[in-house]
């Protein structure tokens, strides 16, 4: 699911050091998210990301940069998974409603806007 939302995101670095900030939500399935960030973070690091009400935890299978940031995929620990009923993100779109709305106006196209 395509999503936007502020979640909260701790880790250790390298140093034991116990790091926080506030990440971007950018996708989100039962196994897991990405995140965009201010710092990478690197792979294999457990991380627990936070939301009002709870938590998700997982390891980092990749990091990298892009333009505006540091992309974050997060695979959940067994046991760890994500609930649309325990945690609805602010802004929550699954792509696959946007394929069936294209297939509908491609079948009529009358409700083409």
């Amino acid at each position: 699911m395509l999503c936007a939302d502020l979640v909260d995101v701790e880790w250790r670095d390298k140093t034991g050091r116990t790091r926080r900030t506030v990440a971007n939500l950018e996708d989100i399935s039962l196994s897991g998210a990405c995140l965009q960030m201010d710092v990478p973070v690197t792979l294999h690091t457990h991380v627990r990301i936070s939301y009002p009400g709870g938590e998700l935890l997982g390891r980092v299978r990749y990091c990298v940069f892009r333009e505006i940031g540091y992309f974050l995929g997060v695979e959940f620990d067994p046991g760890s998974k994500w609930s649309q009923e325990e945690f609805q993100p602010m802004h929550l779109l699954d792509p696959r409603r946007l394929v069936a709305r294209d297939k509908r106006e491609e079948d009529n196209p009358r409700l083409m806007h």
